[in-house]
């Protein structure tokens, strides 16, 4: 019998995974689908627990395979109840994810890579490079451990939008998702992926049939300022964004979130909310979703916008038929917000003290056209 690598996970397997695992060691199948129920119902996160089954087929499965990949390293809450947690992966890489518990619904933003190769401008995330692709498994078992963390409340949303591009890491992501909805019992509408951009693979998700929400990270309306902020714009520029933008709404009838964070002077002026209007008010079912830059320590040369600013660039996108909505945001001053995380604070094992609780820089417009988002 070939023995598993030291690495290898029985999270991240699907049921029909973990039955042929157990087939081929003469094992009954059901019981494969008993630590299939383990898994990803119970959450059953150490082999004491797995009472399901046997204790002979637990030290067997012991010595061959790890349980679960995450482990937490360190955690930040804040009053609101958000929390960053540090996960050390069995390889000892780490990776972040954040717990957002909204009134009537939990989310979860989750991690696809350790690091992450797209080097945006503003993003402290991109600052660290690219460690490695994740397994299916451990960007699964993101959601199970926060979930163990939280019992009381259900998680009900969950968001690829942590540290990582998820469409240069195809295959996982694609796996992660289909188990987070048949075995963990994710509704499938509820799953966001976020992109920067990555055509080919846009193109290619718009054929799997997944009534999943595709988040576009577009943050500049022309080519020349995007190139600055988005590496990959000259790769892959606005227009050729913008084609596989349509495609992938006319083959999934499924509506396009495109992410704009707005940094002070850059990209939050009159004239790139005209810019941004003209480009998307022929663009089928979309909306943008505006997220004021979250300070980092590593792209300290953008600004936060001001609410007068952020307000009228709301104003004019929407006057051209656009539907805005403004990010609630969490986790800012534990730096768990939108291009705030980071992998290099984790791996000298810093622990992050509770922080007060940021208040909206402005109240919600009551424009029909800008409302608030709970995208995550």
């Amino acid at each position: 019998m070939v023995m598993a690598t030291q690495q290898e996970t029985l999270i991240g397997k699907t049921t029909s995974e973990l039955v042929a695992l157990l087939e081929i060691q003469g094992i009954p199948s059901f019981r494969g689908r008993q630590l299939a129920q383990a898994l990803y119902k119970r959450n059953v996160r150490d082999w004491e627990s797995l009472t399901d089954l046997p204790k002979s087929l637990r030290d067997t499965l012991q010595n061959q395979y790890t349980l679960v990949p995450c482990r937490e390293k360190t955690a930040s809450v804040a009053p609101d109840g958000t929390a960053k947690y540090l996960l050390e992966l069995p390889d000892t890489e780490v990776i972040e994810a954040v717990f957002l518990p909204y009134p009537g619904r939990t989310s979860v933003c989750i991690s696809s890579q350790v690091g992450c190769p797209m080097a945006c401008s503003f993003c402290a995330t991109g600052t660290e490079g690219l460690a490695r692709n994740l397994t299916a498994g451990e960007i699964v078992d993101q959601v199970l451990y926060l979930q163990s963390r939280h019992p009381e409340n259900r998680i009900s949303h969950v968001v690829l939008m942590g540290m990582g591009e998820p469409l240069l890491n195809y295959p996982a992501v694609l796996k992660a998702v289909r188990l987070l909805n048949e075995e963990v019992g994710i509704a499938i509408r509820h799953i966001t992926l976020s992109t920067v951009g990555v055509v080919p693979n846009i193109a290619k998700l718009a054929e799997e049939d997944l009534q999943i929400t595709l988040a576009v990270s577009l943050h500049a309306p022309t080519d020349e300022l995007r190139n600055e902020l988005v590496p990959l714009n000259e790769k892959y520029p606005v227009a050729l964004l913008m084609e596989a933008c349509r495609d992938y709404v006319e083959k999934t009838k499924r509506r396009i979130t495109f992410e704009y964070v707005l940094l002070a002077g850059v990209n939050d002026t009159e004239k790139e909310a005209h810019e941004l209007g003209k480009l998307l008010r022929k663009q089928p079912l979309c909306a943008v979703n505006t997220i004021p830059y979250n300070t980092t320590d590593v792209a300290a040369r953008y600004r936060r916008p001001t609410p007068d600013a952020t307000r009228r660039f709301r104003e004019i996108v929407a006057s051209y038929g656009v539907t805005i909505t403004q990010r609630k945001e969490r986790g800012h001053r534990i730096a768990a917000a939108c291009g705030q995380l980071k992998r290099s604070a984790l791996r000298m094992g810093t622990a992050l003290r509770p922080l007060p609780v940021v208040p909206s820089p402005e109240p919600a417009s009551t424009s029909p056209q800008v409302k608030e988002s709970l995208l995550v």
